[in-house]
């Protein structure tokens, strides 16, 4: 895409700032959607500098987009860009309006989202979501057209490029612009309601004096928040709002219930039925419940005496003063405002006189708006094997939510002397033009307390056995790995690209017995899991590691850039993988129990 954000702000005070900021024509209650043909609602605003905005000065000679935003929703953010390309094509039939009902968004927050975006066009705060209720908007961003004669044309979605977590290299359904097309000329548009993907609106709750619930956020909701979400969800870091304050969290509420009934969140896609895994964040049915029963009693706050004290995070390097780091550019990386963006490969050598044992590894993403995920990999080509059991092609990995690589005591990875580190970076744009400057740091251990090598082995086809036909459903892919000694699975990172829809793992072991050691049903591209193993697996020698995966190059992947087309194996994310990689070590039963004995 080549959109660029043109946008300039009228913003309005809410009125706890500005008591009289609201005055509503239309009936001051809450009422069902607005359907084709019904009227618009007329409202009257003011903007942060007090000038009032009516909607009956607008120009009636031109139809009319209203679209309800929040300023921390990303595909509004996504659709700014697309929404401010329409009306510069269509400036002498069309005007907008932006409307922000979310709760949470503070005027400063709105203020700051107009200056970053540029906006053309009046953002209006709606107080107490009144305007949103005459309406009967649920979601950002969500668009009603009205004609010049004031009556509702199209409501919907703006188009069917993004959804949740996912989207496609274009649009296939434009139902705004086609809409927009359809009135200039007259005509009635062919669809005028869809479906709105996005985020719930942050709505005032209506609040019972009287509420008795025993669950109140201070007391049960924080504390699940500060165990499973605020680690991503908290200033600086991947997720894209907070959820360490009430005010804040009583706004996603609804947003909340839903990803979590949805399992959308916390993000996770191992089958529970088979393997224990230490960094499994899934939610419990009684903390689900929980969740659920907050909610639907109005989300109260409760006593905040009962609020917890919150979790404490490690500022700067949590592996501590690292003995050496890269950066993965000279400078910082440009990544533009919008579009799908093919993975990038950066080259680092070391220059090291010697093999190097790395105990501690961490990526410090420079820019977490824009960074998905980072995989640093070591390159051996033109350097001699590493002395002793097995080496590490990947070396360590940073997506959202992950912790830096910290080895258990007498464990190593090893970057031979001379190698070069390939970082692998995932960039996903956010609206406004960014840059990025990662880093990764190291810490090393003496060789002569180093007991056992971990290495990241694979289980994967030749490339050209990953051949999928356009429009093939379900193509089945399966390699397989044969373990020449003894030894310990720690963990395993499944790895494919859009149109991967299952992988798993089993073990077939000399005696004939088979075990499935992780399977995802439903692979998701966006979050690049590891599955850490609570208790690490011991694979006789003679163990065959076996990995199934699915792809789908069908039309019914939301994500599938091109279903007509065949897909071979390649690096960018247009073409497929198919890789089982593992962390292991060679290993007795007396390593199994030591570090049995050191897991959490």
């Amino acid at each position: 895409m080549k959109y660029h954000f043109r946008v300039m702000a009228a913003l309005l005070f809410v009125a706890a700032i500005y008591p009289a900021s609201i005055d509503l024509v239309a009936e001051d209650v809450e009422r069902e959607q607005l359907q084709p043909g019904d009227s618009m609602p007329s409202f009257v605003l003011k903007d942060y500098q007090g000038n009032r905005f009516d909607t009956s000065k607008l120009d009636h000679d031109k139809s009319t987009i209203v679209v309800f935003f929040g300023v921390e929703c990303p595909l509004v953010k996504f659709y700014v860009p697309k929404l401010a390309e329409l009306v510069s094509k269509n400036r002498d039939a069309v005007q907008i309006i932006g409307l922000n009902s979310n709760r949470q968004d503070s005027i400063t927050e709105i203020a700051k989202f107009a200056s970053e975006l540029k906006v053309n066009c009046p953002l209006l705060k709606d107080p107490a979501n009144r305007v949103a209720d005459a309406f009967g908007a649920s979601r950002t961003p969500e668009v009603f057209l009205f004609n010049s004669d004031s009556e509702l044309v199209y409501q919907g979605a703006i188009d069917d490029q993004f959804t949740y977590g996912k989207q496609k290299f274009k649009a296939s359904q434009n139902y705004l612009a086609d809409a927009v097309e359809a009135i200039k000329n007259q005509r009635v548009p062919k669809i005028q309601k869809t479906e709105t993907d996005g985020c719930i609106i942050g709505r005032v709750f209506p609040q019972d004096k009287e509420n008795k619930s025993t669950v109140t956020y201070s007391n049960q909701i924080s504390r699940i928040l500060n165990q499973r979400c605020v680690s991503c969800h908290r200033d600086g870091e991947a997720a894209p709002f907070s959820l360490t304050d009430y005010e804040e969290v009583v706004g996603w509420a609804g947003m909340i219930d839903e990803v979590v009934k949805d399992q959308r969140m916390p993000p996770w896609h191992a089958n529970p039925k088979h393997g224990k895994f230490k960094n499994d964040p899934t939610l419990t049915t009684v903390q689900k419940k929980l969740i659920s029963d907050w909610v639907k009693s109005g989300a109260p706050r409760g006593n905040i005496h009962d609020l917890p004290s919150p979790p404490e995070f490690t500022e700067g390097w949590r592996i501590g003063t690292p003995d050496v780091v890269f950066q993965v550019t000279k400078k910082p990386y440009p990544v533009p405002a919008t579009g799908v963006l093919p993975y990038e490969y950066f080259q680092v050598k070391t220059n090291f006189k010697e093999d190097k044992w790395v105990q501690a590894a961490e990526i410090r993403i420079g820019n977490r708006a824009v960074v998905h995920h980072v995989v640093v990999i070591v390159s051996n080509r033109g350097v001699r094997p590493v002395h002793g059991e097995i080496d590490s092609e990947w070396l360590t990995a940073a997506a959202p939510g992950s912790k830096p690589l910290v080895l258990a005591d007498g464990l190593a990875k090893v970057i031979p002397a001379g190698a070069t580190l390939v970082f692998q970076v995932h960039y996903t744009p956010i609206g406004t033009p960014q840059t990025d400057l990662s880093t990764v740091g190291f810490k090393f251990v003496d060789k002569s307390k180093v007991q056992k090598i971990v290495g990241t082995k694979q289980v994967s086809p030749t490339e050209r056995k990953l051949i999928i036909d356009a429009g093939d459903e379900r193509h089945e892919v399966s390699a397989s790995r044969v373990v020449r000694q003894d030894a310990l699975m720690l963990a395993m990172f499944p790895h494919m690209h859009w149109r991967g829809k299952s992988f798993k793992y089993t073990a077939k072991y000399p005696d004939g017995r088979s075990e499935i050691l992780l399977d995802v049903p439903n692979y998701d591209f966006n979050w690049q899991n590891g599955y850490l193993l609570k208790q690490p697996k011991l694979l006789p020698r003679g163990t065959e590691i076996v990995c199934d995966a699915v792809f789908d190059n069908s039309a019914k992947n939301f994500a599938n850039p091109d279903p007509t087309q065949v897909v071979r194996w390649g690096d960018q994310t247009s073409d497929e993988m198919m890789i089982g990689y593992f962390d292991m070590v060679l290993s007795q039963q007396d390593l199994l129990d030591r570090l049995s004995d050191q897991q959490d």
